[in-house]
């Protein structure tokens, strides 16, 4: 299409249909496959829609099915506090002229699991945090698999660190990928978590969000990833043929629990309900307090806030 013009970086989204508030998009927050994430300023709601976070998250796709998909999932797991909430969707037109399909979700401003074991350097995290978060993402996971459903990309990077009055609590994110189980459809996700079924049968069930959930546990322990191998055509024989190396000097029960995740054989695997039984996650209930989000990202959202709301800023 033909250029048009640029709007300023405080002027708000225009939505294609009546939109509950107005609101403005911010810097990128990630990307993938299946959308890009933004920062998203709530300036001005209309009455009776008060409610909304003043910071979202927000999900750009360029396919209204794929906003529909992720949508409906998320509506579904709404009333479990650890995945990712959603504040519902609309769309927008472009500066290209073309339509965006945005889906608006709770801003994880500690960052991701994937953060915390880079941030490790290799060293992996203190097993008491591990044992917490590990709780929170089964109970997350337990709720996904109750109501039929398979995640089918389960990473470090998919599970988001929302801030809570106690620190910060996991919860699971991005069902781009997410699936009903038995549901015959082709899909994929990143190979480092995949289990040896989907490798050699392409099957993705929900024990194989379990040996996922085995592979994020063991790089939080030990700040590594679970294979040595990095591009595909090298992992998928690994997957196939061997099991991630569990090194000696973890505990026993961690040892224990992993061994149960990372079982060859997706019908000997424990479930998420049987793994929230096990000695490593039945510690006294607490909430994880992760180190915040570095400075300089807090810094790049606060003035980015301050560009939007304060006139004075505008207009220097």
């Amino acid at each position: 299409m033909g250029s048009m013009k640029r709007k300023r970086p405080d002027e708000p989204e225009k939505s294609f249909f009546r939109s509950k508030f107005e609101w403005v998009r911010g810097p990128m927050l990630g990307s993938g496959g299946f959308g890009s994430v933004y920062l998203a300023t709530v300036k001005k709601s209309k009455l009776g829609c008060e409610g909304f976070p003043t910071v979202m998250a927000v999900k750009t796709f360029s396919k209204s099915s794929e906003l529909a998909t992720e949508s409906s999932d998320l509506t579904l797991f709404r009333d479990c506090p650890f995945i990712i909430g959603s504040y519902g969707t609309n769309l927008t037109i472009g500066d290209d002229g073309y339509l965006k399909c945005n889906v608006f979700l709770e801003y994880a401003d500690g960052g991701t699991i994937g953060d915390l074991i880079e941030k490790s350097g290799g060293s992996g995290l203190c097993e008491s945090d591990v044992s917490k978060y590990t709780k929170a993402i089964l109970k997350g996971l337990e709720y996904i698999h109750e109501r039929g459903y398979v995640h089918c990309d389960l990473k470090p990077d998919n599970i988001l660190l929302v801030r809570s009055d106690s620190g910060f609590v996991p919860k699971i994110g991005d069902f781009g990928l997410a699936k009903m189980a038995m549901q015959k459809l082709s899909r994929q996700g990143t190979s480092m978590y995949f289990s040896p079924e989907t490798v050699t049968h392409k099957i993705q069930e929900q024990p194989s969000d379990i040996w996922a959930v085995g592979c994020i546990v063991l790089g939080m322990l030990t700040g590594r990833q679970p294979w040595e191998a990095k591009g595909g055509a090298d992992l998928r024989p690994l997957i196939a043929s061997k099991l991630p190396n569990v090194p000696g000097w973890l505990s026993e029960d961690a040892k224990d629990f992993l061994r149960k995740c990372l079982l060859r054989d997706p019908f000997k695997r424990s479930t998420a309900a049987e793994l929230l039984k096990h000695s490593f996650v039945t510690k006294p209930d607490r909430v994880g307090e992760v180190e915040p989000v570095k400075e300089v990202e807090k810094i790049v959202v606060m003035v980015y806030q301050l560009k939007v709301h304060d006139p004075w800023y505008k207009n220097t």
